[in-house]
């Protein structure tokens, strides 16, 4: 199903290709939209796209990933396909994000800023369930450079 939208929204969008480029475009659109830089800690990102006119994100990546956002214990899982449309401060209408509660799995569906205090982030759950977190623990982790280790700092994302 989110291919089916992603091929809709492509007409007059914004499309980019390459893990590089993409993080280049991805990162400044986060800031401008007052959500941290590593809400999305996505790895080998193929396709990113933006579509100015209906406010659609989409992110393609070569593979599935779980990220666990250690600073709050959450575990949350990120499709191949995600997918948003945004607003000032939040991701709407997201598709291809769950994070775990206990033991279950439950799909994302938006992600903000609280608009009450700045410094929080809000998950909304297909539920209708929401938790907030510390706006800080979405930050991506501080890179070590090691000569000697590449391949590790690479498969924790610190190396491009």
């Amino acid at each position: 199903m989110a291919s089916q939208l992603i091929e809709e929204q492509r007409r007059g969008a914004e499309i980019h290709k390459g893990h590089g480029v993409c993080r280049q475009h991805l990162v400044p659109l986060l800031k401008d939209l007052s959500l941290p830089e590593g809400i999305l800690p996505l790895e080998d990102i193929e396709e990113f796209g933006h579509n100015r006119v209906t406010g659609f994100v989409w992110l393609i990546q070569r593979k599935k990933k779980n990220h666990m956002f250690e600073k709050i214990k959450q575990l949350v899982s990120f499709a191949t396909e995600v997918t948003a449309f945004i607003e000032d401060r939040k991701l709407k209408k997201i598709t291809g994000i769950k994070a775990r509660e206990l033991l279950i799995w439950l799909t994302v569906k938006q992600v903000g800023v609280d608009e009450q205090s700045t410094e929080k982030v809000v998950l909304l759950t297909a539920t209708g369930l929401s938790k907030s977190f510390p706006k800080s623990a979405f930050e991506p982790e501080p890179c070590l450079q090691s000569i000697d280790m590449p391949q590790v700092f690479k498969s924790v994302g610190c190396l491009q």
